[in-house]
């Protein structure tokens, strides 16, 4: 009897100074003006110029949370700061639910959300923050052996692209993963580290600079983008360069790893970031009473999800992998590959048969998720101690299509990121057919390029002519409003070459014509358009 109630002190000893997550809103920025006066003392001059291309404007987001907010709050007893997140003007904080809702007397403190839905008023919080929404015969300027990683690149149109030049030059990526051991060693990133393309990093976990410790899996998920070994492994983004970031306990599972990321998230951003990689995702913890389920996976009550989505308004493209659990209990996208504005990519095979083990949609709101695909079943990747490997998972079929989401980019430098994320979309294989499995399908980032410079030139005139140079074929492309029409090649002396008739998009061997500098003029009813080729 006596132990029994022993027990049952302790118990109720441990119940009563239990530490609950929580996120704790405040009221306004009070520095708002000094900061958007002077930006740079918030964000990088890649940063802005980022926004200005894209045309958004500096707003009350970018302005960081006040330091005598972050002071009171970390000066109330029982309460440690474990985030922040100036885009949602919280912080994540931990303690004892009655020191956390103490909290609410502080004039600055507008809300506060606990990761324990059951301890909130009315369940989960929703944000209050939510806002703003080619051809086969190319001019090859760059010839990989890929190895075994060739057909997880060309299943995308990736070779076709880096044929082009477009490898990601130019462009940064974020990596949000649990560690990156090998990568400042090992061979298969020896050409980023020569080329000075590892930007740098930092460990929200551990609150430090040492990235190339903890899990292995972000080594992987890099290598796939930016991994390079001759005849065995050449990343879909070799020459973009990358900031690590680790976001990712080994050791736990809370939702203050949402926060991290939603941390690294806006470091990413005020550094002038373009793309992030998250080849992680979150449905049940290591607290029951924090899990989600599958109605949380709306894209609006997560809040790694909401970050996401605002990441996205800050102008970067979010690449999310779907989720490994297809054939599990659980079945359904995790987040944040949920998120509104994030592209969500599951896992195929080699041969482009959806993987049983790929996480499916909808979003719990019914929105086609995940958006495209990629090949995320005996992926090459480069292990931390610098071996190639296969490995399974969409953590690979995401950072395979990050990169090249990339590399489109780099094509198309002026487009916006809804631009671009619709161009990816619009050109994957079932597109007006989405499946709950596939989503659109499996992109090709060859024929959205081709797609893109289409319609960017029918903005000036009615042809589209490439490759230039060319070699073999050269490749017209008529606007919709035009059946057919006349190509005429000359010399540079004006003799008439050869003339050609043209209907819809199509393809002209030229295999006989020397090498040299060419004109052509096309001709459709009264229109006419010319200009000046160079055969290789």
């Amino acid at each position: 009897m006596k132990k029994s109630y022993f027990l049952l002190l302790l118990f109720c000893s441990f119940s009563a100074i239990s530490q609950e997550d929580a996120w704790v809103y405040f009221t306004n920025k009070p520095d708002a003006d000094f900061f958007l006066q002077n930006p740079l003392e918030m964000l990088s001059q890649r940063a802005l110029d980022r926004r200005t291309t894209q045309n958004i404007a500096l707003d009350l987001l970018d302005v960081p949370i006040a330091e005598s907010y972050k002071t009171q709050i970390a000066a109330q007893p029982g309460i440690t700061i474990m985030a922040q997140s100036k885009w949602m003007n919280c912080l994540h904080i931990r303690g004892t639910q009655g020191a956390i809702e103490a909290l609410s007397s502080l004039p600055f403190v507008s809300s506060i959300q606990f990761a324990n839905p059951t301890l909130n008023q009315s369940g989960r919080m929703a944000s209050t923050n939510k806002e703003a929404t080619v051809t086969k015969n190319l001019d090859i300027q760059v010839d990989f052996s890929y190895g075994g990683s060739f057909n997880q690149v060309q299943m995308l149109g990736g070779d076709l692209l880096h044929q082009q030049n477009f490898t990601g030059n130019g462009k940064i990526i974020a990596v949000m993963d649990n560690g990156f051991p090998g990568v400042n060693t090992t061979q298969p990133f020896q050409r980023l580290r020569d080329n000075n393309l590892i930007l740098g990093g930092y460990d929200f976990v551990d609150r430090d600079e040492d990235v190339y410790d903890g899990g292995t899996h972000g080594t992987m998920v890099l290598s796939t983008m930016g991994g390079y070994k001759e005849a065995e492994l050449v990343g879909t983004a070799p020459d973009a360069a990358y900031y690590l970031f680790k976001t990712e306990a080994n050791t736990y599972e809370n939702p203050l790893e949402e926060s991290l990321w939603v941390e690294a998230a806006e470091l990413a951003d005020s550094l002038g970031v373009d793309v992030i990689n998250t080849s992680l995702g979150y449905s049940t913890f290591d607290n029951p009473a924090y899990n989600y389920s599958y109605a949380d996976m709306n894209g609006i009550t997560t809040f790694i999800a909401r970050g996401a989505d605002l990441a996205f308004s800050r102008g970067m493209i979010c690449v999310s992998s779907a989720g490994n659990s297809g054939n599990s209990s659980w079945l359904y996208i995790s987040t944040p590959a949920d998120a509104i504005n994030t592209l969500t990519v599951g896992a195929v095979n080699a041969s482009g048969v959806y993987a049983s083990f790929s996480s499916i949609g909808p979003s719990s709101d019914g929105r086609v998720k995940p958006d495209v695909d990629a090949q995320g079943v005996s992926s090459t990747v480069a292990t931390s101690n610098g071996s190639i490997a296969n490995a399974n998972g969409t953590s690979f079929s995401g950072p395979i299509t990050a990169g090249m989401v990339a590399c489109l980019w780099q094509a198309l430098p002026t487009k916006t990121n809804a631009e671009l994320i619709q161009l990816v979309k619009e050109s994957a294989h079932l597109y007006q057919n989405p499946t709950a499995q596939l989503g659109y399908g499996i992109p090709n980032f060859n024929a959205a390029l081709i797609n893109a410079l289409a319609v960017n030139d029918f903005e000036t005139t009615p042809f589209v002519v490439y490759p230039n140079p060319f070699q073999d074929e050269i490749s017209i492309v008529l606007a919709n409003k035009f059946e057919k029409a006349q190509m005429e090649l000359f010399s540079m002396l004006g003799q008439k070459i050869k003339t050609f008739s043209v209907s819809g998009h199509q393809t002209i061997d030229v295999t006989e014509v020397a090498s040299g500098i060419y004109f052509y003029q096309i001709t459709a009813g009264n229109n006419t358009f010319s200009g000046k080729l160079i055969k290789k």
